[in-house]
């Protein structure tokens, strides 16, 4: 059974692409995706959610945050969400090449203190890493168990974690 732990939080997803961007040296979007991966395996462990709720698609290079990597193509138009929402992006970030820039500083105010240390622990151990380190430690059994460009199952993401069991049980009692 999958369970939908809660909604999408599209600010904070915004907020989440600009911190990671601004933290990365170097952002694309697949280091951005895959940090966001990374961090919410990291608060799905410790606090039983992720961090903006988005769903996870199973890609060729590794996990993407579906509505994340959607948001991070309106700067060069490859993608529409609607004006409002494309006028905020834009003033956010910034695509140059492959490179996905931050225009502003994050609103920490919409993070919690640990979705923050989350993403700070995952760009802590992971921000260095290669593309292809990246998608190597991705490729994690949650992805090996989805097919290609369908959605990761929650429970797939839970039984990768240590306390997967805790885990389990905490979200299918929320």
């Amino acid at each position: 059974m999958s369970v939908h732990i809660k909604h999408f939080d599209r600010d904070k997803a915004l907020e989440v692409i600009v911190f990671i961007a601004s933290s990365l040296p170097n952002a694309t979007r697949h280091s951005i995706s895959k940090m966001l991966y990374l961090a919410d395996k990291l608060h799905l462990q410790d606090y039983g959610r992720l961090i903006c709720g988005d769903r996870y698609i199973a890609m060729q290079y590794g996990p993407v945050p579906s509505a994340i990597y959607d948001m991070m193509k309106v700067p060069d138009k490859r993608v529409s969400i609607d004006v409002d929402w494309d006028e905020m992006i834009q003033e956010a970030i910034g695509v140059n090449g492959w490179l996905i820039e931050a225009k502003r500083n994050c609103n920490m105010d919409l993070l919690s203190e640990s979705e923050a240390e989350c993403i700070k622990q995952a760009i802590y151990e992971y921000g260095d890493k290669s593309f292809g380190e990246l998608t190597d430690i991705t490729h994690d059994a949650a992805w090996k168990a989805s097919n290609r460009n369908d959605t990761i199952s929650i429970d797939d993401i839970v039984s990768t974690l240590q306390n997967y069991e805790e885990v389990s049980n905490y979200i299918h009692a929320h």
